[in-house]
This record gives C-alpha cells, sequence and structure tokens, in this order.
C-alpha cells in the first residue's frame, strides 16, 4: 500500500499579515493535491527545510529588511503531529539581505542560511526547543564575475557533505563553490583557505547536490543553461569537474535561466528545472562514473520553474511554477525516471519551495 504525503509550500508572499506557507496532502495513487491548511510564515518565506522528526519546520524571510534593520530573517516553527500546521516559534535575523536558501546540518544542530543579496552565509544555532539562536557565525563572500548579473557576491546555496565535516556555500556572483570546515556543535563555520570548485567564467553557479554515493556532487549554473558533474574529495573538501551538459535541447535560442536540480533517491536520474523554456531537463546518470546524458525535456505547464521536489519515494515530482502561480504533478517512471503529466494541478500564490514529507498525521 502506498503511503501519502504532506507538503508545505513556501511562497513569495511579502505581507506579514497574509498567509505565505500553504499545507496540502498529496495522494500517491493520482497526484491529486488536497488543500489541509495556511499559515502566516513571515514575509516571503520563500525556502523552508524540515528536521528528520518533522517536529519543526523553519523558513527564510527573503527580505532586505527584516524588524527595522537591514537584512533578511529565519524563522521557527512547531508542527502540530495530529494536523501538520504550523506555529511560530521565534525569528532571527540572517546577517544578510535577501535570504534565498536553508539547510539543517546533518545531526540538526545548526541551521545553515545563504543570503543572496547580502553575498555572505551565516550559521544559526538550533536550541533543544527547536528554537533558533542569533549567527553564531557568519562570512562575506567578495568577487564579481564577466555576467551582468555578477557584479557582486550571490550566496545562493549552503549544504554540509555526507559526513556533516564540511559545508559548502555556491556563490552565483563569483563563480565559486566556497568550502568551510563545519563546527554545527560549536556553532562554528570556518572557511577553507582555497576554493573547492571554480566554475566556468560567467557561468552563475547556484545549487548543489550530493549523489546518494557520496562520491559525486552537481552543480546547476543559472547563468550558461548547464549543470556540472563533480567528484568530490570528502578528504580534502573539494570537487573536481567530470562534465558539463546543457540543460537545454538542440535547437532552443530563447532566454533561459536555470535554478533547482534533484538526484533522484535510487540514485540513477537527476532533474533540473529550466526557466524559459519552462521544463524539467532529466538526464541519466552513468553509475561507473557519475557523468550525465540527457533523456527528457518536459514541459513544467507554467511560467518559471524556481523549485520542485521529488517524492520519498521518488514516484511523484512536484513543480512550483513561480510566475503562473501553480503547481502540478509529474509521475516518474521507475524503469527508466521519464516524467509524465498526472493531469493534477493546483493554484498556489508565487509558489517558491517545495517541502515533501510522510503523511504523519494518519
Amino acid at each position: 500500500m502506498s503511503r501519502d504525503y504532506l507538503v508545505y509550500f513556501g511562497t513569495n508572499v511579502s505581507s506579514e499579515q497574509e498567509n505565505s506557507i500553504f499545507l496540502y496532502r498529496l495522494t500517491t495513487a493520482t497526484g491529486l493535491l488536497t488543500p489541509v491548511s495556511a499559515h502566516r510564515g513571515g514575509a516571503s518565506p520563500t525556502y523552508l527545510t524540515m528536521p528528520a522528526g518533522r517536529r519543526y519546520l523553519y523558513a527564510v524571510s527573503e527580505t532586505q529588511t527584516f524588524q527595522g534593520a537591514k537584512g533578511g530573517g529565519v524563522s521557527a516553527f512547531a508542527v502540530d503531529q495530529r494536523t501538520g500546521g504550523l506555529t511560530m516559534l521565534n525569528q532571527q535575523p540572517s546577517a544578510g539581505a535577501s535570504p534565498c536558501y536553508i539547510s539543517l546540518d546533518r545531526a540538526e544542530k545548526a541551521a545553515l542560511v545563504a543570503n543572496y543579496v547580502g553575498g555572505n552565509v551565516a550559521l544559526l544555532p538550533i536550541a533543544a526547543n527547536g528554537q533558533l539562536a542569533a549567527p553564531s557565525a557568519a562570512d562575506q563572500h567578495q568577487g564579481s564575475g564577466p555576467h551582468k548579473n555578477q557584479t557582486a557576491a550571490h550566496a545562493h546555496c549552503i549544504i554540509p557533505d555526507p559526513a556533516n565535516t564540511f559545508a559548502f556555500a555556491v556563490d552565483l556572483g563569483t563563480d565559486q563553490v566556497v568550502g568551510y570546515r563545519l563546527g554545527a556543535a560549536q556553532g562554528q563555520l570556518t572557511r577553507l583557505p582555497e576554493p573547492a570548485f571554480t566554475a566556468k567564467p560567467g557561468a552563475g553557479p547556484r545549487h548543489l547536490v550530493f549523489h546518494p554515493n557520496g562520491k559525486q556532487a552537481y552543480l546547476i549554473n543559472e547563468l550558461n543553461s548547464t549543470v556540472t558533474a563533480l567528484a568530490y574529495d570528502a578528504s580534502a573538501g573539494k570537487f573536481k569537474e567530470l562534465q558539463s551538459v546543457s540543460t537545454l535541447p538542440k535547437g532552443f535560442s530563447g532566454e533561459n535561466s536555470c535554478a533547482d536540480l534533484h538526484v533522484s533517491p535510487d540514485g540513477l536520474y537527476l532533474y533540473a528545472s529550466n526557466r524559459g523554456h519552462n521544463s524539467i531537463a532529466v538526464f541519466a546518470i552513468d553509475t561507473s562514473n557519475g557523468t550525465l546524458a540527457p533523456i527528457q525535456y518536459m514541459s513544467t505547464q507554467g511560467k518559471t520553474p524556481r523549485n520542485f521536489a521529488l517524492t520519498p519515494s521518488g514516484r511523484l515530482l512536484l513543480v512550483a511554477n513561480q510566475n503562473s502561480n501553480n503547481v502540478v504533478t509529474f509521475r516518474v517512471d521507475g524503469q527508466n525516471g521519464l516524467l509524465a503529466p498526472t493531469g493534477q494541478t493546483i493554484e498556489v500564490p508565487s509558489p517558491m519551495f517545495v517541502q515533501v514529507v510522510e503523511d504523519f498525521t494518519r
């Protein structure tokens, strides 16, 4: 018997007085999304993360002013185990303007935040009661690139490595992946002497994900519409390029920028979103060396797919189309990784993030 899921949507709703985080139930058999509740999640809770125990949820406020001061914010919520509903616990400044990404270290002792406009990253300790402490570490990036969108540093992602030894911040403005020694329990984030990886000039790296085997990783480049396959040196905290491949079909000449990417739970496929072409590019992963081969370009049935998510089973994929205010559900073929529309779509205001968890309320 297949299990159903709960899905939290972060949005770009900018008013603190309006509902900005929406909870739906996803029916596995059909791909149907049914509304459960809506919550005031603060201004522009565009990126979310949830610990494995599902007792809390954390969200950035992607703003340039927070509580009367320059910068963005981070919010902690308690999750009602009977309903999935949210109650705000506390908020903290993010130590930079327009935070656009949040993740947890693998021991769930700290939140890691990337501030896009601020061009920096921060670590916020998490208390035993789920509340966030003020940032205990922050690091300012410096530099620029050749593209018009690279006039300054723009931290766009920060994640821990599989061993929780290092954290990696992807900076779109400087074409770099910046490495840190991660001391989450001590509230420490210590930059390594050299970049963990330097992308091609003007590539604009945006998000980084590890393969389930921990030996490879994949970097999506917003500005030149490519994905780079990387070999990971876990002892040194560095990456080496294996391959770069376009996310666009041959012959496409329109404007495009990449956004999100995810590896299937079985490690056989990589999915990447195109904004402009408005598609999900699907790649088969060569399990012997981690390289990619394109196999499909599926329309997202909306505009500007900023974020998407696979269910834990890997059999459904949900796309948040930011500029058409809709979320579309796709079936994932278990034999070949290809996508097919389920025919299910819902309206969500400016959807920016999709958080899928098993339904713990039933």
